[in-house]
């Protein structure tokens, strides 16, 4: 299902907009660099995310990472729906994820989402979003893959919306489900052979 879009279109650009400002910060290269950690597009996966943070052995790193990155998400959500309604709060949750994805601070070469991903979607359906990352987390703890985890809670996020709420926002979900597997096509092809790293592999 998607919105009714009753915002002005020039409000509904606006908040676009701001999302998408929001979400192309990049967290995890502020904070690595702050820390001393180096530069992340030059170590492990080169990605900009919690996941890559976590291989330079600072776990404190990659928690803040996650934090902030679901948080920008989040954010950009929660001001549209506050001020401008529930179709504004899904068109700034989809440039808070494009933003994370594509950042015109690094080129337009992002992260993968998924914290962004469910940091939205705590904020669109706080019930929805906590079943997302349970999903995530029981993945995660059972098989030791981040990836995995991440792509098991993105493709069932749209079942959470419809079952738990609101159901509109399933359509936005199954998007950008999409483009997550998409931004994970290299992790899916090392999935199928068996060499996708652990979770805690430097």
């Amino acid at each position: 299902m998607l919105p009714e879009l009753t915002t002005d279109p020039a409000l509904l650009a606006l908040a676009g907009v701001t999302g998408y400002l929001l979400g192309s910060i990049p967290f995890g290269m502020v904070l690595a660099r702050l820390m001393g950690l180096g530069d992340l597009r030059k170590i492990g996966s080169g990605n900009i995310g919690a996941t890559n943070v976590l291989r330079t052995g600072n776990k404190a790193a990659a928690a803040l990472t996650l934090i902030f990155d679901a948080g920008k998400g989040a954010l950009a959500v929660l001001i549209a729906a506050r001020w401008l309604g529930a179709d504004a709060a899904q068109i700034a949750g989809i440039g808070a994820f494009l933003g994370h994805l594509y950042p015109v601070w690094l080129r337009f070469r992002g992260g993968k989402g998924v914290a962004t991903f469910l940091g939205l979607l705590l904020a669109l359906g706080w019930q929805a979003g906590l079943a997302a990352c349970a999903t995530w987390l029981a993945v995660a703890v059972i098989a030791r893959i981040s990836s995995l985890a991440a792509l098991v809670a993105a493709v069932l996020s749209p079942l959470w919306l419809w079952l738990l709420g609101p159901a509109q926002a399933s359509g936005l979900a199954m998007l950008l489900a999409v483009l997550i597997l998409w931004r994970h096509k290299a992790n899916i092809k090392r999935l199928i052979q068996g060499q996708e790293p652990r979770i805690g592999r430097r």
